[in-house]
């Protein structure tokens, strides 16, 4: 704040004569611009300090410096009781709600750093500096006073109390905030219940959402209703109306239904479908089971998956599934219930249009502007990649242990033979087309060496290698704060497309056995347009079938003409409009 002053005697008066009070006005702070009219039936306790233009009107405030422009009007209190880290440091039983994966938070917190914590507890040294980077930046927000930045908006709330904003915050109708956040530009809504959190950059929580515990990342929406405890939500994230428990919400991932529960797992550019659910107390140990549901697994309506499971990326999840199942190889494939079994049907999602949908949307939508967490939307990836490479050499070697099979069995998913066999072609035209996307995406550079097994850090693809690099220099007192671990994720992000052509550029020279020449090397990318433009036609007939007259049944509800249907289903569904491509591409 620029400099403040105290009031002079004629504007004690002033405002007294406005409704305002203070337990001292000797306490009270106000820049040299200050007007009595900005106080306005109101009562002020404590230390309170008001920037130009910030004004209070029939709100009590009590310890808090109000920002430049800031407006707190009809606001039962807004307060500061105590010292406080307004969130930062709160700690988060994430994954599992017994605690074993514990996440402390803060307003820099990336879905990366929070990765680490979360997931390595086996390496007790980096969860150790982790934690004390959280809990030193922490203690550097600590203050006996609130305050509010520039702009903000507090209007018809109720208890806001351990609160800090940032910049052009808006709280309009929330029943109560205690012990956080709320970074630039966020938006709190009617009703809103929440204690101990973080809200990032942009993020919107409204409409009686309650949170404890949690954190909500940069361009976030929790809405309707919707109901968490002990969980980090990430950029773009979007749920409403259900809840969540315990629960690591990488990047975009999604939850509109009142029946839907997401509990004690890790998801990412996730859908959950009305009714769908997991567990994870079978009524033993207690709650201490968790799920990973990979980077664009969705849920069908009234899908049930009982933890401990894991499915591989791009996974379709339909019925009911109890037999901890591994299917984390697999990716693009459908997980269906058939006769009380699970079955897994390996490749299938990538004949589906919904997939190219959702992976042309998630950048789409990605309004933020910080970009803390760091996301790669790249569909052809190593780390994908890699689990096709690993899936076919699974569905090779059971078809060879038993040629004469119907079925096979794979960590508790059953595989038609007919599906074994449909996948493995489906997946080598994936490699294909995967291999040449990389090989044609990035320029060859010795100094980016993407060799190895490459992970999926929360939306972030990345070497294990290099990872395991971060963790050491963390463990070692090398990278000293959130900032220097984020820079090293970053980095690595910004060479992505160098790093995946050289994993592709070892991948074909394997296959070649020896290094590929540069005609070789425009062959593959040649084969990887074909197997690609290949792929696309398969998915845009998969999207012709969903938009075909047939898709027609229950249009032209009082018509007894075809045409008059057709025409109906057609003036709905927006097709031959400008209409048509937004719809689907929703």
């Amino acid at each position: 704040m620029s400099h403040l002053r105290k009031m002079t005697a004629a504007e004690i008066a002033a405002a007294e004569a406005l409704g305002a009070s203070a337990e001292a006005w000797s306490q009270i702070l106000v820049s040299e611009d200050f007007d009595p009219s900005q106080l306005q039936q109101c009562r002020l306790e404590g230390n309170v300090e008001i920037a130009s233009g910030a004004r209070v009107y029939r709100s009590r405030v009590r310890n808090y410096r109000l920002g430049a422009g800031t407006l707190v009007e009809s606001t039962t209190i807004l307060e500061c009781r105590r010292r406080s880290t307004f969130g930062n440091g709160a700690a988060v039983a994430t994954m599992n709600e017994c605690g074993g994966r514990t996440v402390k938070i803060c307003d820099r917190l990336s879905a990366q750093a929070a990765y680490l914590m979360a997931v390595y507890r086996h390496r007790p040294r980096l969860i150790e500096a982790l934690e004390e980077m959280v809990d030193a930046y922490a203690e550097s927000r600590a203050s006996e006073m609130g305050e509010t930045g520039r702009n903000c908006r507090i209007v018809g709330a109720r208890l806001i109390r351990e609160v800090r904003l940032g910049d052009e915050v808006q709280i309009e109708g929330a029943t109560m905030l205690e012990n956080g956040t709320l970074c630039d530009g966020s938006r709190i809504g009617a009703d809103v219940k929440a204690y101990d959190f973080i809200a990032a950059e942009n993020c919107r929580i409204d409409n009686g959402t309650t949170l404890e515990r949690c954190f909500a990342g940069e361009n976030c929406r929790l809405d309707k209703g919707f109901t968490a405890s002990e969980s980090l939500f990430f950029a773009n994230s979007h749920c409403e109306n259900g809840e969540a428990a315990a629960i690591f919400a990488g990047p975009c991932t999604v939850s509109h239904h009142k029946s839907s529960l997401l509990i004690a797992g890790m998801f990412s550019f996730f859908n959950a479908g009305s009714g769908s659910n997991q567990s994870n107390h079978l009524f033993k140990c207690g709650a201490v089971h968790q799920a990973v549901h990979r980077r664009g697994c969705k849920f069908a309506s009234g899908a049930y998956v009982m933890s401990p499971a894991v499915e591989g990326a791009f996974t379709m999840v339909k019925g009911h599934h109890s037999a901890h199942h591994d299917t984390a190889i697999f990716p693009y494939s459908y997980l269906i219930e058939k006769e009380g079994r699970t079955h897994l049907m390996p490749g299938a999602n990538l004949t589906n249009y919904g997939t190219v949908r959702d992976i042309g949307k998630w950048p789409e939508r990605d309004g933020r502007t910080v970009n803390r967490d760091v996301i790669d939307y790249a569909e052809y990836n190593p780390c994908v990649t890699g689990d096709m490479l690993r899936a076919v050499d699974a569905l090779h070697l059971l078809e060879e242990q038993a040629p004469e099979a119907s079925q096979y069995v794979y960590n508790k998913a059953v595989i038609a033979k007919t599906a074994l066999q449909r996948g493995v072609k489906l997946y080598d035209k994936a490699i294909v087309a995967a291999l040449g996307a990389m090989l044609e995406g990035g320029t060859p550079d010795p100094r980016y060496d993407g060799a190895g097994r490459w992970i999926d850090v929360a939306g972030q693809y990345i070497t294990k290698r290099e990872t395991d690099a971060i963790v050491a220099d963390i463990e070692a007192g090398r990278l000293k704060d959130l900032a220097e671990t984020d820079n090293r994720f970053r980095i690595f992000h910004l060479h992505y497309a160098e790093y995946a052509r050289s994993w592709a550029e070892r991948l074909y020279a394997s296959l070649l056995g020896h290094a590929p020449t540069s005609e070789e090397i425009a062959s593959a990318i040649e084969a990887g347009r074909n197997a690609h433009a290949a792929m696309r036609r398969t998915t845009d007939a998969d999207r012709d079938r969903d938009c075909s007259p047939e898709m027609a049944v229950s249009y032209g509800a009082d018509s007894d003409d075809e045409a008059e249907k057709q025409a109906d289903y057609r003036a709905v569904r927006g097709f031959g409009t400008k209409m048509a491509g937004n719809r689907l591409s929703e």
